[in-house]
């Protein structure tokens, strides 16, 4: 796919671009990959795709380098998943095991963010953040540079083997397999101490399970960014074939504007002069060369269409040049389109004819919709934010209110009680008490109900007691043993069972667990 000489259309070059990916002329069944070289597209919505990969791989590489103070009992680093501890930290949140809750809840939210993005701007997922999309750019960023622009790179594939050609190839390749050892290897510092991890690394003591992590993700990156590229999003991808059912009439999308750029042609002066009906497509395929999935706009919507607005951006370029308005490939409503399209064509009982949209002066005539933002604030997008917002209100307040003392108590099973020499009836049990503060703090463990029992604290007093104050260990678990000892009179009031109560009288925070005790006759 060659560059053929250049047309003029005014000022217009004409490109040799061919939508080698578009439905039309892909084969039913898998075939071999035909390259695409897109041409590198200026305008907005590429500068808004700059900062997105700058921001997006800036928060990938760098957040594990992020230090976060919490003392000496817990690690520095802002975010980690720490497996062995069982525990994820996020700057000042930390979230143990048996909050795993929150971790789902964060994924309820990802998915309904989702369809309210799609709902609301069709698949601006995946046209900007999705991760396959901004490592292909930054292949692609590493591709240009070396190898130049798409001419330069369509001359260089097709060309034969020479010492320029396999300097630049194993060079591109080269930083490739860097960028994807960088991605394994920040991948594997939000599981560990970055900075400690890293010396490890590189004199090749760390865990085994680090190198194999990162020979992974090094490969996929590798082969999804730089060798399958627009294969991923339209063979292995499910999001193209969901996203149908998350749009409607009113979802904006990428939309080339057929109401108004029918019937396109590549001599507008010469069909103009010989009185021929033109729209303002001139059929320069700038749209087909800047678009990374290989895909001709103009065909309509299509599954491998990821509405990253490329072809806009050369759209815009050409109408500038051409002084005719932006927006003949734009972000459009299918109601919008619709409505334009039967003002293009009468009511559909005629063939499009461009000036029907457009009045004496040239301008758009008043019967054509134009872009609002309003359409984005409609009854199926709120519904979706309002569950989305709901999700996340409900998780701060559950953030926000949670105690960070827990108690659990398990019942010796053997023996299930002691009989005394007096009579009186003895349970042992075992008190886990969560501190989940990095702060050692004391806590007062109470029995309540059974006013005849009494509690002893194995090692830590001799006397029996109702309630007992201790020091627990910052951000642990710890263990104790107890025994609560029942009069024989008072066995009867024991029956109901009683509470233990651990409290932490300087924060206020306090939890309760309902304890069994078994005497004679009622062990199981």
């Amino acid at each position: 796919m060659l560059h053929q000489p250049a047309h003029t259309a005014g000022s217009v070059e004409r490109l040799g671009a061919e939508p080698v990916n578009a439905a039309r002329v892909r084969k039913p069944l898998y075939e071999k990959r035909r390259k695409i070289f897109p041409k590198r597209a200026e305008g907005r919505f590429r500068r808004f795709k700059w900062l997105v990969m700058l921001v997006t791989l800036s928060i990938y590489y760098l957040t594990p380098w992020v230090r976060w103070d919490r003392g000496s009992h817990a690690p520095d680093q802002a975010v980690l998943i720490d497996l062995a501890a069982r525990r994820f930290y996020f700057f000042s949140i930390e979230i143990w095991p048996q909050e795993f809750f929150f971790v789902a809840g964060l994924l309820v939210m990802a998915g309904f963010g989702l369809f309210l993005v799609t709902s609301a701007v069709g698949r601006a997922w995946c046209g900007y953040t999705c991760p396959q999309t901004v490592w292909v750019d930054l292949f692609l960023v590493v591709e240009r540079f070396i190898e130049g622009d798409r001419n330069a790179r369509m001359r260089l594939d097709a060309g034969r083997w020479s010492l320029d050609k396999i300097r630049k190839r194993v060079a591109k390749h080269a930083i490739w397999l860097a960028i994807g050892v960088a991605t394994g290897g920040a991948w594997i510092f939000y599981f560990a101490d970055a900075p400690s991890l890293l010396p490890s690394l590189i004199a090749l003591d760390a865990p085994p399970v680090a190198y194999t992590t990162i020979g992974i993700l090094t490969a996929t990156t590798y082969v999804f960014g730089g060798l399958m590229r627009e294969q991923v999003c339209t063979y292995m991808c499910p999001w193209p074939r969901i996203q149908a059912a998350m749009l409607d009439e009113n979802s904006l999308v990428v939309t080339y504007n057929d109401w108004r750029g029918e019937p396109r042609s590549r001599h507008v002066k010469k069909a103009a002069a010989a009185g021929e009906v033109v729209g303002d497509c001139v059929d320069c395929n700038a749209c087909v060369a800047v678009c990374p999935m290989g895909v001709d706009i103009r065909d309509g919507q299509q599954l491998e269409c990821t509405t990253c607005a490329l072809c806009i951006d050369a759209c815009d370029a050409v109408m500038d040049k051409r002084g005719r308005e932006r927006g003949l490939i734009s972000y459009a409503t299918l109601r919008d389109y619709a409505a334009n399209m039967a003002v293009a064509t009468s009511g559909r009982a005629a063939a499009i004819d461009p000036s029907r949209v457009r009045d004496a002066n040239g301008a758009f005539d008043q019967q054509v919709r134009q872009f609002d933002w309003g359409i984005i604030f409609r009854p199926r997008v709120l519904f979706y934010f309002a569950v989305w917002a709901l999700v996340g209100v409900g998780m701060l307040n559950a953030l926000v209110s949670r105690d960070r003392l827990e108690l659990n108590v398990l019942h010796d099973r053997n023996p299930q009680y002691v009989v005394e020499a007096d009579g009186s009836v003895r349970n042992g049990y075992v008190l886990k008490l969560l501190n989940m503060i990095p702060e050692q703090r004391r806590i007062t463990v109470t029995l309540d109900g059974a006013p005849s029992a009494r509690l002893r604290i194995a090692g830590l007093a001799q006397n029996d007691g109702r309630s007992f104050s201790f020091a627990v260990d910052p951000d642990k678990v710890t263990s104790l043993k107890v025994f609560v000892t029942v009069p024989k009179a008072e066995l009867l009031e024991a029956k109901e069972g009683f509470s233990f109560r651990a409290e932490d009288p300087s924060g206020h925070e306090r939890d309760t667990y309902r304890a069994n005790f078994n005497q004679p006759g009622t062990a199981k």
